[in-house]
C-alpha cells in the first residue's frame, strides 16, 4: 500500500501528437507558441513540461530537430530550472497496405530506433520518454519491439538523459522488469501508466492500483488519463500514491463542454485537485530531487 506523497510533481504535456488544431483554436503550434505554453504552466505550478513539436506552418506532428532547439532554447532562457520532458514517441507507428498489409501505407512513420532518439542525444534534457507499447492504437499499430527498445535506451543512458517509461498496458510492464533486470534501464524507474487510449490501459481507479500493484517498489510513477478521464486521474493519481500529469496533450476541456484557454489552466485546476485533497505541490528544486536529477547545468549541444 502506498499513502500521497506528501509532494506532488505535476507534469503539463503542452501540445502532443494526436490533439489537433480542429479540436482546439488554444494549441500551441509555433516553437514559441509551445515554449511558451511550457513557461506559463510552469508559473501555474507544474515543475516538468512534456515536450512534442509541430510544423509551424501546418500543425502538423514534426520531428525536426531545428524546432526542437528552438524550444528548448526559449525555456532555458527564461527558466533554466524547468524541468523538460522530451517525447520519443514519434516514429514507432505503422500502418498496413490494405492489398499487402506487409507494406506500409500513408501514415506509417515507422524508422530506427536510432533516428527516434537523435535528438535526445543532441539536446540532452532532462528527461526523456520511452514508450514500451506494442499495441492496436484506434486503426493503426504501434510497434516497439523489445530488441529496438534496448537500442533507444542505450542512446538516452549515453546522452545522461533520465527515461521517463511510458506503460499503456501490463504488458509494458513486464517489459519493463526486464529492462531492468538486464541492465538496459537503471531503477529507480520514472513511469507513466497511460490510460484511455485504444486499446490499452482503460481509466478506472482499479486500473491505476492493478498497475501500481505491478510496479518496483522504489519506482515513481504518475497516471495519465485521456480524454474525459483527464481530471478524474488526476485525483486517483494523487490518492494512489503517484504524482499527476495534465495538459492539452491529454484533453482539450477544463469542464464539461468548456474548452480549456490554456495549458496553465488546466495546471491551475489540477493543482486546486491535489491541494483540496490535502497534498502539496513539489517545486521544481523539490522534483529534482524527487526524480534524482541535478542541477540544471547541462547546455544544449545541437
Amino acid at each position: 500500500m502506498r499513502s500521497p506523497r506528501d509532494k506532488v510533481i505535476i507534469t503539463c504535456a503542452v501540445t502532443g501528437n494526436l490533439t489537433t488544431p480542429e479540436q482546439t483554436p488554444h494549441l500551441p503550434i509555433t516553437p514559441a507558441q509551445i515554449a511558451d505554453a511550457c513557461l506559463y504552466a510552469a508559473d501555474a505550478g507544474a515543475a516538468i513540461v512534456h515536450i512534442h513539436v509541430r510544423d509551424p506552418l501546418t500543425g502538423r506532428p514534426s520531428m525536426l530537430l531545428d524546432h526542437y532547439v528552438d524550444v528548448v532554447e526559449r525555456i532555458r532562457a527564461r527558466n533554466p530550472a524547468l524541468i523538460l520532458n522530451i517525447t520519443t514517441g514519434p516514429g514507432g507507428r505503422f500502418v498496413p497496405s490494405k492489398d499487402d498489409p506487409k507494406v506500409a501505407a500513408e501514415g506509417t512513420t515507422l524508422m530506427a530506433p536510432e533516428k527516434r532518439v537523435e535528438h535526445i542525444a543532441a539536446l540532452r534534457p532532462d528527461i526523456c520518454t520511452l514508450d514500451l507499447n506494442t499495441m492496436n492504437s484506434g486503426g493503426e499499430v504501434v510497434i516497439n519491439t523489445p530488441a529496438n527498445v534496448r537500442r533507444m535506451a542505450k542512446v538516452i543512458a549515453d546522452a545522461g538523459v533520465k527515461p521517463e517509461i511510458e506503460l499503456f498496458d501490463s504488458g509494458d510492464i513486464a517489459l519493463m522488469r526486464d529492462l531492468l533486470a538486464d541492465g538496459s534501464l537503471q531503477g529507480p524507474v520514472l513511469c507513466s501508466f497511460v490510460m484511455g487510449v485504444r486499446y490499452g490501459f482503460q481509466p478506472s481507479p482499479e486500473t491505476v492500483l492493478y498497475a501500481r500493484g505491478l510496479l518496483p517498489p522504489d519506482a515513481e510513477f504518475t497516471a495519465v488519463g485521456i480524454g474525459k478521464a483527464a481530471f478524474t486521474t488526476v485525483a486517483q493519481s494523487y490518492l494512489a500514491g503517484g504524482h499527476v500529469r495534465i495538459g492539452l496533450e491529454d484533453a482539450v476541456y477544463l469542464t464539461r463542454g468548456q474548452l480549456a484557454t490554456s495549458n496553465a489552466e488546466m495546471v491551475t485546476k489540477a493543482r486546486r485537485i491535489v491541494e483540496d485533497l490535502g497534498g502539496a505541490v513539489a517545486t521544481i528544486e523539490d522534483s529534482r530531487r524527487i526524480v534524482g536529477l541535478p542541477s540544471p547545468t547541462k547546455t544544449i549541444k545541437a
